[in-house]
């Protein structure tokens, strides 16, 4: 019996963890995929309070070690089920199930598609939704970027530093990331930028990307790019299905809470990108974590002891 287990191992999970081992209880962190989450893939991380600059692999990794020294267990495994029964939670994972006395709920999100056919089939094939992973595989080659906020900002310096040229591709008329990133990005010499394009359709030839076929939305004309790599970063969603006979879902399937972090379940709490909010920075996903971490334990204690 675990006092909490807390699933997803990204910044705002392994915060709940730090919180929750230092006041003395018993924690399991249960994840998926890789640790650390989406800003683990970041190479630059530069509004982290007191740190100037450091990597999001870095920083998770660092993250990681400080709470598995202080006696967090940590276990490779997908959740398929969270059910509550009395006063203790069952958690159903591919491996076994778990009880617990609290669960906390910190998933994040995932990379949003953008919808067009055959996207799917050329994940791998010329498509990513990671400059990080595949950015080196197109070392001195022509690629797209598809996308306007902070994401694709730093996908696009990071990919101007290795490829031939970058097309940076946006649906609306602007940008709406971090004016520094945008500045510092359109003064790239390798980059051209165009805005006001939707993607129509994805070239191929024999399973491999060959190029994108864009509709500008003000004049109708077509844009047509030659790339053999095109990387997507258009926004997240969150993969809260299987909690959804548990929690309240937005119609963006986020799970409904406010700033204290608490769900409609008691006992069971959400923390980071997964939940409805304003912001969704590091920042908030620490702050998510340590209300987390300590609610859970305040819960445990109330439930145990009446205090």
């Amino acid at each position: 019996m675990y006092d909490i287990i807390i699933i997803g191992a990204g910044v705002s999970g392994m915060t709940s963890a730090l919180y929750s081992v230092r006041s003395g209880k018993k924690v399991l962190i249960l994840e998926s995929d890789t640790i650390g989450g989406q800003i683990a893939l970041s190479p630059r991380v530069e509004n982290y309070p007191s740190i100037k600059q450091i990597s999001g692999e870095e920083l998770t990794s660092n993250l990681f070690e400080q709470i598995t020294d202080l006696g967090v267990d940590f276990e490779l495994e997908k959740v398929e089920k969270v059910e509550k029964v009395g006063n203790k939670f069952i958690v159903t994972t591919d491996y076994e199930a778990r009880e617990c006395k609290s669960v906390i709920i910190a998933t994040g999100a995932k990379a949003r598609k953008i919808g067009v056919e055959g996207e799917e089939d050329l994940v791998g094939h010329g498509v990513s939704y990671c400059a990080v992973c595949d950015g080196a595989f197109y070392e001195g080659e022509e690629v797209a970027l598809i996308g306007d906020a902070n994401t694709a900002l730093q996908y696009g310096m990071l990919l101007s530093n290795s490829c031939k040229k970058v097309y940076v591709l946006t649906l609306f008329d602007r940008f709406f990331g971090e004016p520094g990133l945008v500045k510092a990005l359109c003064n790239r010499d390798n980059v051209e930028v165009h805005h006001n394009l939707q993607l129509q359709h994805f070239k191929q030839e024999d399973g491999e990307l060959t190029g994108l076929i864009f509709k500008n939305t003000q004049d109708g004309s077509i844009f047509d790019v030659n790339v053999k790599g095109v990387f997507i970063a258009v926004g997240q969603a969150p993969n809260n299905e299987i909690f959804k006979d548990l929690v309240d879902l937005d119609k963006n399937g986020y799970i409904i809470a406010d700033e204290t972090c608490k769900t409609k379940v008691d006992g069971l709490f959400v923390a980071g990108d997964t939940r409805t909010k304003s912001t969704r920075q590091l920042t908030t996903a620490v702050a998510d974590g340590s209300t987390c971490g300590l609610a859970a334990c305040r819960y445990i204690d109330q439930t145990e002891f009446g205090f």
